[in-house]
């Protein structure tokens, strides 16, 4: 388990749309791709506290500067069984690979709608092009693009 002794504001990114650790269970999150949220000053520690707690795919987690906020992403992939709580500022993400965007599902639907005048249509299809280098998430129900750019590839 995380240590619980990392410094982090109560709620430190209520802003964002998250999936309530207690609602683990309602997701399959076997082999998914996770996105941790953190200050520059909190980075390697929890860096550290995320690679000594889960066993990570691939031997890789990716940090990101979110250029419009003093924020970072630590992106990674868990292994099957091997979550038993989603870690705290931590959304699940889908990526495509060819313009390096990640997304939440409610997300994807919401700039479906967004583009296509409202209406949600899973077969619409997206100009990836448009999103290069960011992730899209939601943010009190609204869609949110935070631009992003690689800070460091951690090596495990």
């Amino acid at each position: 388990m995380l240590n619980t002794t990392l410094e982090f504001p109560p709620h430190m990114y209520h802003q964002y749309d998250f999936i309530s650790p207690n609602d683990i269970n309602e997701v399959n999150v076997n082999n998914k791709l996770f996105c941790t949220f953190s200050t520059f000053e909190s980075l390697d520690s929890l860096v550290k506290e995320l690679s000594l707690t889960y066993s990570i795919l691939y031997k890789k987690m990716f940090v990101l500067h979110i250029k419009s906020k003093d924020e970072y992403a630590i992106t990674y992939n868990i292994e099957k069984g091997n979550v038993n709580y989603i870690p705290s500022n931590t959304i699940l993400v889908h990526r495509k690979k060819e313009t390096n965007t990640l997304y939440t599902i409610n997300a994807l639907n919401d700039l479906i709608k967004k583009l296509n005048g409202g209406q949600l249509d899973k077969n619409f299809p997206i100009d990836w092009e448009h999103y290069n280098n960011c992730i899209l998430l939601t943010q009190q129900g609204n869609l949110k693009q935070l631009n992003t750019k690689i800070f460091k590839i951690v090596e495990l």
